[in-house]
């Protein structure tokens, strides 16, 4: 889906410029130019860096780790 129709990115872009290490708005802005022309794009580029970021973190989370809502390892839990 196009994000920014002024200067033609799209939410692939923005993936590929979160994996090679865009962290905000304003990192976007001067890499792709969204938002820098009429601005109408800001929140659903927003929303896909946001998306972006996620799917990174879980990309890189370690495995393993512990249980939603468990303080404890896995690996103790098992024990």
């Amino acid at each position: 889906m196009y994000v920014c129709v002024c200067n033609a990115v799209t939410e692939k872009h923005i993936e590929h410029a979160v994996r090679s290490g865009a962290t905000t708005l304003r990192m976007l802005r001067h890499e792709l130019g969204v938002t820098a022309e009429c601005g109408r794009c800001a929140t659903c580029a927003r929303d896909c860096l946001r998306s972006a970021l996620g799917e990174t973190d879980r990309q890189h989370a370690p495995r393993g780790g512990s249980l939603p809502g468990n303080s404890f390892p896995l690996a103790l839990e098992a024990v």
